[in-house]
């Protein structure tokens, strides 16, 4: 029988692209129309014959347009949250998630065992901030993230937005997450059945023609959104945008197509990143166990460290380290009489010791 080689029992990256199901994580401002893009899409894939699997975390909502494979609110009840913590309805819903988030191991668990998984849509609390600068969001994000490959759908609502100042926001909000996470993010322009989002993307490509949009809406923050612009110039070129309407379905196609464009992205950018930092992390937990295991040693009496000097006392002798500097190498070859001084220093004390313990058994 033939061994195998660790390597060749570790799946490829290719591997993993055919067979781990890629996670949708839906984030949005409040009325942006997140579930109604949650029904849409997941609509749109039991029409192609894809097999989603969807996950509800917004404790609060009453109902769902659509049937949610684990919901929060099955193991969270908000209301009893806010009864028994005496909380207003955010901190009712940070409360829940973080409750959720201690049992999120479990989630895992069995999202593992479907095997006949395309898709994994997750749906995020209404309020934004909830779940985005949160601890449990941030640790449900990442826990998805270093399992499945992950992309990131931001929902903005394009009939609101035609306000160059609410515009600026949702484009802050965005630029936000997506360094925040790291993952590969795609801007859903939705109810284009309503506002084309043609203006938008004019407005990311020209700075000058969002600054003409903000003359017509002067304001005390258009000229801080008239700064941003400027800054954000360089995070529109690897935007990726789609206009696409929750309502008809309009635009399903091309966000798919941008998703498996970002699901590239992330085996390229994001898996690279997440090696390095577990190196890292094992890096200094070596480091660590290693000043730990030195520690102790010292205060066994086995050694004593002095700088990068190790003095060793169970051997009776003194050992230096090969990188001492030239002189003081030179001065201890030439010179014994250091040495001589510990040893016979060290014989003292051993004398010191066996005398007293002789002075005890005679008392």
């Amino acid at each position: 029988m033939l061994a195998t080689s660790p390597e060749s029992s570790t799946p490829s990256v290719n591997e993993e692209k055919e067979t781990k199901p890629v996670v949708i994580l839906t984030l949005g401002m409040a009325g942006s129309g997140k579930t109604c893009f949650m029904q849409r899409i997941n609509a749109w894939l039991h029409a192609k014959n894809k097999n989603p699997y969807v996950v509800n975390l917004d404790p609060a909502v009453l109902e769902i347009p659509y049937p949610a494979n684990i919901d929060i609110r099955d193991s969270v009840k908000y209301k009893e949250v806010m009864r028994q913590y005496q909380l207003g309805p955010n901190g009712g819903i940070i409360t829940s998630l973080n409750l959720f988030a201690t049992k999120f191991d479990q989630v895992l668990e069995i999202l593992e065992k479907k095997t006949d998984v395309d898709f994994i849509l997750v749906d995020t609390p209404g309020q934004i901030e909830v779940f985005t600068w949160s601890a449990s969001g941030t640790i449900i994000s990442d826990a998805i993230a270093r399992s499945y490959p992950t992309v990131i759908a931001y929902v903005m609502d394009t009939v609101r937005c035609t306000n160059p100042v609410t515009f600026m926001s949702n484009m802050m909000y965005a630029c936000s997450i997506m360094y925040k996470t790291r993952l590969p993010l795609v801007v859903v322009m939705n109810k284009i059945d309503v506002v084309d989002n043609s203006y938008a993307v004019d407005w990311m490509k020209d700075f000058e023609t969002f600054h003409e949009a903000l003359d017509a809406h002067p304001s005390y923050s258009s000229n801080l959104s008239r700064s941003m612009s400027l800054v954000l110039d360089e995070f529109y070129k690897d935007l990726r945008t789609v206009g696409m309407s929750a309502v008809t379905g309009q635009g399903c196609t091309d966000f798919f197509k941008t998703v498996s464009s970002a699901v590239e992205e992330y085996y390229d950018d994001y898996v690279p990143y997440l090696e390095d930092l577990r190196a890292t992390i094992e890096r200094r937990k070596q480091e660590q166990m290693e000043k730990q295991m030195k520690k102790l040693k010292v205060d066994k009496g086995e050694e004593v460290l002095l700088d990068d000097n190790a003095v060793d006392l169970t051997d009776d002798k003194i050992s230096t380290s090969s990188n001492l500097p030239p002189s003081f190498t030179n001065y201890h070859d030439d010179s014994d009489h250091d040495s001589d001084d510990v040893e016979e220093k060290y014989e003292e004390s051993a004398a010191a010791e066996e005398s007293f313990a002789r002075f005890l058994r005679k008392k």
